[in-house]
């Protein structure tokens, strides 16, 4: 499917982005385009990567024209670009909805408009009964990507989403601020040490994506089964793995907008999920406005009753968190012994 083809990843200097290159650069794939507004982090990347498949696009997805400018010519887009910091979309609300919900507007629109054959859009578990203006923000924009592949034929530009949770050790995630604090000297700053987290590595959240990008019907949303830890039993692994294990943990209390757990699908998705294995498979809603229309409700439907958040997946103690931290190679490596080159 990658055979001489244009990829485009919006956000794509982030952490997503970098973990897609791993493993596409070497592809058949024709190029692969980098969107973002970030010039610095462009540089870098072009920087470290060096690679004439690798090609840079300045823009905003705020900004439909340099979306547009830059879809022309594209095959596929992995739509990463967000504002994705809890906290931060508190206090500035409409600059999540900006990005988040307009933005993907603004791509899902050049991607029709350019003929693209397939977008997968990443989306979040925060987006499933959102009280944060991040998961608002989310769960909006996974409402665009519904309506707005209704007005596509599947023949043309096939949109579907992925919702994951916590991708470990992604940029502005708690592993690498607890590893920061632990070789400062200063405590670990926990939220809340009953609070559960999906744990996701990044090689996951891609491979998700492919899995979405593979199977994906218009409008549909894919979700990972993974398993979940509290971040008290998180700290513990990792103070155990850095042998730091009586390192002290100051409890600071929840932060504006967070959530005591986390659902990857609501009572009603479950209702109507599709169990693919590994993955779930949300079918978007195909009925019109005429709801006179009669609809077959079948046994399965009716049986599934609970949704699928931490709190009741598959839940990890202080070793297997430490195996699924071990899958990180900075942690591996800092483990094995690279501690000071890893601090330099």
């Amino acid at each position: 499917m990658f055979s001489n083809k244009i990829l485009m990843i919006t956000g794509g200097t982030g952490s997503f982005g970098n973990a897609v290159l791993k493993g596409f650069l070497d592809s058949d794939l024709k190029e692969i385009r980098i969107f973002s507004r970030d010039e610095k982090k462009q540089d870098d990347m072009r920087k470290k990567y060096n690679h004439p498949k690798l090609k840079f696009y300045i823009g905003d997805v705020r900004d439909y024209q340099s979306v547009l400018n830059a879809t022309r010519g594209v095959d596929y887009i992995f739509h990463a670009a967000a504002l994705k910091q809890v906290p931060s979309c508190e206090f500035y609300p409409l600059e999540a909805v900006k990005t988040n919900v307009l933005g993907t507007e603004n791509v899902l629109e050049a991607a029709i408009q350019c003929g693209v054959n397939r977008v997968v859009c990443l989306s979040t578990d925060k987006a499933v009964y959102p009280i944060n203006a991040m998961g608002i923000s989310k769960a909006m924009m996974e409402k665009v990507i519904v309506a707005k592949s209704r007005t596509v034929d599947d023949t043309k530009t096939v949109i579907c989403g992925t919702r994951y949770g916590n991708v470990m050790a992604s940029r502005g995630s708690v592993i690498p601020l607890f590893i920061e604090q632990i070789r400062a000297g200063q405590p670990i700053t926990i939220t809340d040490p009953n609070m559960t987290r999906f744990m996701m590595t990044l090689a996951d959240a891609v491979d998700l994506v492919l899995y979405a990008f593979e199977h994906g019907n218009n409008g549909d949303i894919f979700v990972q089964k993974a398993p979940a830890a509290t971040v008290e039993v998180l700290a513990q692994a990792l103070t155990q793995l850095l042998n730091k294990p009586e390192h002290p943990i100051n409890i600071i209390g929840t932060r504006h907008g967070e959530k005591l757990y986390e659902a990857l699908l609501s009572r009603e998705e479950m209702a109507c999920a599709e169990d693919m294995g590994d993955y779930f498979r949300v079918p978007p809603d195909l009925r019109d406005l005429n709801y006179a229309k009669f609809v077959e409700v079948g046994e399965e439907v009716i049986s599934r009753t609970e949704d699928y958040n931490s709190h009741n997946t598959e839940r990890l103690g202080v070793a297997g968190m430490q195996a699924l931290l071990l899958k990180l190679s900075f942690m591996q490596a800092i483990v094995d012994g690279e501690w000071v080159a890893a601090e330099e």
